[in-house]
């Protein structure tokens, strides 16, 4: 399966983003704890102008923290810091804060030698359905940001006052043109960046099952009560054809869905990203 998804409006979305990150002091970077490194555009130091970035790796309550301690490490840097959370919960917004404020500490020293407290800017990227909106909803104690749960969902840039003196703007999601490593184009794909509408979700649902069997070994046959195949999950299911046989299109959806709402447990689904 050849993955390699980049419709116009993502290369518009593209072009703004690189113009609003001109007006910014610090990069939120949202990563899907899932599948963090393939969340990462390659391009990232030119898309942020060597500004500081804070790596936010969302949705870990869905992944396995044991591997993203490790992760998290790795992203940390002189100019770079990293959290990983669930954007849903309250609590964890003051976090983002104070790391902001860590960030961009020489700003915040040059303005208030000449007593002026600054207003700090930060500029919210990553792929699609990684949780950007949902985020900034948080930060801003209120349901500003458009979310839903499918790409595409954010169409243009959108600036919010997230407490005293700190600005954040929310970005539509964009992916990277011409994603070489097919396998990170189908990570992708498992966590929902890439749209379903556009893949043979049998296929993908097959090369997830064969990425869940390699790292989570039993996770599948637990779950579907000792299926392993998309023709026996679906005989599980009893998901069943008008004419006979059972539908694996049916069961290819329902596994898609249950490892992205969980419900196969905490996995992190790389494999030497």
């Amino acid at each position: 399966m050849k993955i390699n998804w980049f419709p116009g409006h993502m290369k518009k979305a593209l072009d703004e983003l690189k113009r609003e990150l001109d007006k910014a002091d610090v990069v939120i970077y949202v990563l899907d704890a899932r599948a963090p490194m393939s969340c990462i555009n390659p391009e990232l130091d030119k898309l942020t102008n060597s500004k500081p970035v804070l790596f936010v790796l969302n949705k870990a309550d869905l992944s396995d923290v044991d591997k993203l301690e490790q992760i998290v490490e790795s992203l940390k840097s002189k100019d770079s810091d990293c959290i990983y959370l669930n954007a849903t919960e309250s609590g964890a917004m003051g976090v983002i804060n104070s790391r902001i404020k860590a960030l961009c500490k020489s700003k915040i020293k040059r303005f208030e030698e000449k007593g002026i407290k600054p207003v700090l800017r930060a500029i919210v990227v990553g792929v699609p359905n990684c949780g950007k909106s949902t985020l900034v909803n948080n930060l801003c104690k209120k349901g500003k940001a458009v979310t839903g749960d499918k790409p595409g969902v954010t169409k243009g840039k959108q600036w919010f006052t997230i407490g005293q003196n700190v600005e954040v703007c929310d970005t539509p999601g964009t992916l990277y043109p011409d994603i070489e490593n097919q396998e990170v184009a189908k990570t992708l794909a498992f966590i929902g960046s890439i749209k379903d509408e556009i893949l043979d979700v049998v296929e993908l649902a097959n090369e997830l099952l064969v990425r869940l069997n390699k790292l989570y070994p039993g996770v599948v046959k637990e779950k579907y009560k000792g299926a392993t195949t998309l023709e026996e999950i679906a005989r599980v299911r009893a998901f069943l054809l008008p004419g006979g046989g059972f539908d694996e299109e049916r069961a290819a959806k329902s596994l898609l869905t249950d490892f992205r709402t969980g419900k196969l447990g905490s996995l992190l689904i790389e494999d030497k990203i």
